[in-house]
């Protein structure tokens, strides 16, 4: 009975580490592909746009003690 509480928890031990060893791999590809743009090839779709302002503009909030 020792042997097979042992054996399970060995590899209990052994999907955790193998599913904990997939997700550093699937976190570093997706922290080390490359993303830019490269020559001949289209952009890849952004989630944020980048605009600058047309004109600086002192801020409208008004600040208000109550």
């Amino acid at each position: 009975m020792a042997g097979d509480a042992d054996s399970g928890a060995g590899r209990e031990l052994l999907v955790v580490f193998a599913v904990a060893g997939a997700g550093l791999l699937l976190a570093m590809v997706a922290a080390f592909a490359p993303w830019h743009p490269r020559p001949g090839r289209a952009a890849p779709a952004g989630l944020v746009e980048l605009h600058t302002p047309d004109e600086v503009r002192p801020s409208t909030v008004e600040l208000t003690v109550g």
